[in-house]
């Protein structure tokens, strides 16, 4: 299942479990996560550690990386939106990670 661009982390999960026909009790017992923090991501109440969304990516069989940026992409809405700021702000935080990461890589 391809990930919706503006379907948020949990209702992605929610989706895959769904169509799965797996109960929110099962899904969370078979990747050792408490099924109130799942439900809780699942509302995007709570949000995954990188374990949980590599263990979600093996459960279901899909790409870590997709979940991990629809995970991050939401991250980043939601912090736009808290703060009030224009969509400007992500062409100099693109521009800002391209800088870090010659810095970091020691160019």
């Amino acid at each position: 299942m391809a990930i919706k661009k503006t379907e948020s982390f949990g209702e992605h999960l929610r989706n895959l479990r769904e169509e799965a026909r797996l109960t929110l009790k099962t899904v969370a017992e078979d990747i050792s996560v408490d099924p109130s923090l799942l439900a809780k991501i699942e509302r995007n109440e709570r949000q995954p550690t990188k374990q949980i969304i590599k263990g979600i990516a093996a459960y279901f069989k899909v790409d870590e990386k997709d979940l991990q940026n629809n995970f991050l992409s939401d991250q980043i809405a939601y912090r736009i939106l808290e703060e009030e700021a224009d969509l400007s702000i992500l062409k100099v935080a693109e521009e800002k990670v391209k800088y870090l990461k010659a810095v970091h890589d020691g160019r």
